[in-house]
C-alpha cells in the first residue's frame, strides 16, 4: 500500500473498498437526474445573467431651461397652404404665432389629381414680398389699424401681409382683401381662389420650452382677443365653388426630441417589448371628417429618455469609451 499522506486523517469522506460497493439501477437514475438538474440550473443562471432587464429610474430633470425639438411631417389634403398657420404656446406664457423658421409648407395638388407636390416654401401667409419694387417714398395705408411692428417701413403697410398683420393686431377680420390696394396689387384673392382645391403638407421642426404646452394648425391669421387665442376663419368657412375645407389629415411623422441613431432605433424595434409605436406613437395616423368646424386634438406625454448601448457605462456626463448618447426632452404637449 502506498504511504499515507498527512492529509489522510483529515478525510471526512471515507470510501469503502471496491468489493463492498453495490451498484443499483435506482442509483444510476439518481445520478443521471442529478447531472441533468445541475446542467439545467447552470444554464438557467447563465441565461439570467445574460438576460436584458429594464430598471426604472426616476431623476430630476435639470434642463428645464433648455429647448426641445419637435419634428413633423403632416398632410392636410383639404386645406390650402395660403390658409394654414402654425402656432405654439405653453404654460410659461410664451406664444409663437405664425411660426415661420424651420418649417416649410408644401403645396399639394387636389386629391382628385393625385395629391402630388406643386412647390415648397416657408410657412408664412403672404410670404411673396410685393413691396420691394415700390417707390422708396411710398407709404401704404393700414385702413384704420395701427401699422404692425414688423413692417418694412415703420408706420406703413406696404404689402398685403402687413395689412393683414395690422388687422390681426386689433382683432379685425380681414376677409379676401377687397378694396385693399396692396392685396389687389398682389392679387391676393386670385391666389386664394386658385389654391382652393389644393392641399398642404407641413414639414420641418420647431423648438419649444420643456414645459406643458401645445402647438396647433389652424386656418387664417391668429390674434389675441382679450385672454383668448383666435383665428380669422372667414376665408376657411367661405370655401369656394364646389370646395369644402376640412381638417382631414395624415401624420406621416411626428417626433419629439432628436433623431435616434439607426442602430438604436432598429434594436428598439426588434426588441419584443418595443416597437415604432413606442418611439413615435402618432406616426401613420390618419383622421378624416366631412365637417368644417371639426377639430382633432392629440395629447402626448413626452418622457425624457436617454439611450445608451449595452455594456457602456456613463461616468458623470461622459462615457468611458467613444459613444453616441441620445436624450429626449420631457413635457406634456397637445397637438390640435
Amino acid at each position: 500500500m502506498p504511504a499515507k499522506s498527512r492529509f489522510t486523517r483529515l478525510d471526512a469522506f471515507t470510501k469503502t473498498v471496491e468489493d463492498a460497493r453495490v451498484r443499483t439501477t435506482s442509483g444510476g437514475i439518481v445520478t443521471l437526474t442529478s447531472l441533468l438538474l445541475i446542467l439545467y440550473l447552470v444554464w438557467g443562471e447563465w441565461s439570467d445573467y445574460r438576460r436584458i432587464t429594464v430598471h426604472p429610474e426616476l431623476i430630476v430633470d435639470k434642463g428645464r431651461g433648455e429647448k426641445m425639438e419637435i419634428h413633423m411631417n403632416i398632410s392636410f389634403p383639404r386645406v390650402p397652404c395660403e390658409l394654414l398657420t402654425l402656432d405654439v404656446m405653453d404654460v410659461s406664457g410664451e406664444v409663437q404665432t405664425g411660426v415661420m423658421h424651420g418649417v416649410n409648407k408644401v403645396r399639394l395638388r387636389s386629391e382628385g389629381e393625385g395629391g402630388g407636390e406643386i412647390e415648397s416654401k416657408a410657412l408664412e401667409l403672404g410670404a411673396d414680398d410685393g413691396g420691394k419694387h415700390l417707390d422708396p417714398e411710398y407709404c401704404g395705408e393700414c385702413y384704420g389699424a395701427p401699422a404692425p411692428s414688423n413692417a418694412m417701413k415703420p408706420g406703413c403697410c406696404n404689402t398685403c401681409a402687413e395689412v393683414r398683420d395690422a388687422y390681426a393686431g386689433v382683432s379685425w377680420s380681414f376677409g379676401r382683401g377687397e378694396n385693399v390696394e396692396q392685396c389687389e396689387r398682389e392679387h391676393y384673392s386670385e391666389h386664394l381662389d386658385a389654391q382652393r382645391r389644393e392641399g398642404c403638407r407641413i414639414e420641418g421642426g420647431i423648438r419649444v420650452n420643456k414645459v406643458v404646452g401645445n402647438f396647433h394648425f389652424a386656418p387664417g391669421k391668429s390674434f389675441s382677443n382679450g385672454n383668448m387665442h383666435v383665428h380669422d376663419l372667414e376665408n376657411y368657412f367661405a370655401g369656394g365653388e364646389g370646395v369644402e375645407h376640412t381638417f382631414t389629415h395624415y401624420i406621416h411623422h411626428l417626433r419629439f426630441g432628436p433623431q435616434l441613431p439607426d442602430t438604436s432605433s432598429s434594436q428598439q424595434i426588434l426588441t419584443s417589448a418595443w416597437s415604432n409605436h413606442h418611439l413615435n406613437p402618432l406616426d401613420g395616423t390618419t383622421q378624416a371628417t366631412l365637417e368644417k368646424a371639426y377639430n382633432f386634438m392629440y395629447f402626448v406625454k413626452v418622457v425624457s429618455t436617454a439611450y445608451l448601448p449595452l455594456g457602456w457605462e456613463r461616468t458623470g456626463s461622459i462615457l468611458d469609451i467613444p459613444h453616441e448618447l441620445v436624450e429626449l426632452g420631457g413635457g406634456l404637449y397637445a397637438l390640435w
